[in-house]
């Protein structure tokens, strides 16, 4: 059965040391954090859309994520589409800033040249990601959250329930 693929991942992952370091670690960053962008492609995209809401309806910080068709699609047509979130992060990043970048592969143009810009400016970024141990992505963030499999379904259900423990921990301490 494919759920037994999920039961096993989430015991060797969220008991793991690296994933408790990172947790406390990306709990801190989003503490410290003014405001957050999200970047992602596709499903990733989708889930930025969903915890910006919820980091500022629950968290109470400013989110931003790019996830408009139109601007997606006029920033692709200006500035090739592995520039398109770079140019959009350039207008509106600014020091005290989390840029929070999701990416099954890790391997996205678009998103890692926009995690290269944000380092370049020395702001913080949290990554996520799956597939290859040694994707581009898992080595560019401050935390770097990384999932070592290779299907999408589990990859992309992790970085949202990660997403949204840290939330949950956050708001927790805000008694909102």
């Amino acid at each position: 059965m494919k759920i037994e693929l999920y039961k096993k991942f989430f015991n060797e992952y969220f008991y793991s040391n690296e994933f408790n370091k990172n947790y406390e670690s990306a709990l801190k960053l989003i503490e410290k954090s003014s405001r957050i962008f999200f970047i992602g492609n596709g499903g990733s995209n989708a889930i930025c859309s969903h915890m910006a809401e919820d980091f500022m309806k629950i968290g109470g910080k400013p989110t931003f994520s790019f996830s408009d068709a139109a601007l997606i699609t006029c920033f692709s047509n200006d500035y090739g589409y592995e520039n398109a979130m770079k140019e959009w992060i350039k207008f509106h990043f600014k020091e005290g800033d989390l840029l929070i970048a999701i990416s099954s592969s890790g391997e996205s143009k678009n998103i890692t040249n926009c995690v290269e810009f944000v380092k370049g400016k020395n702001g913080k970024t949290l990554t996520l990601s799956g597939f290859k141990q040694k994707n581009k992505l898992s080595t560019l963030g401050d935390i770097n959250f990384h999932l070592n499999n290779t299907s999408y379904g589990v990859v992309e259900c992790f970085h949202e329930i990660i997403l949204h423990s840290i939330l949950d921990e956050y708001s927790s301490k805000l008694n909102i």
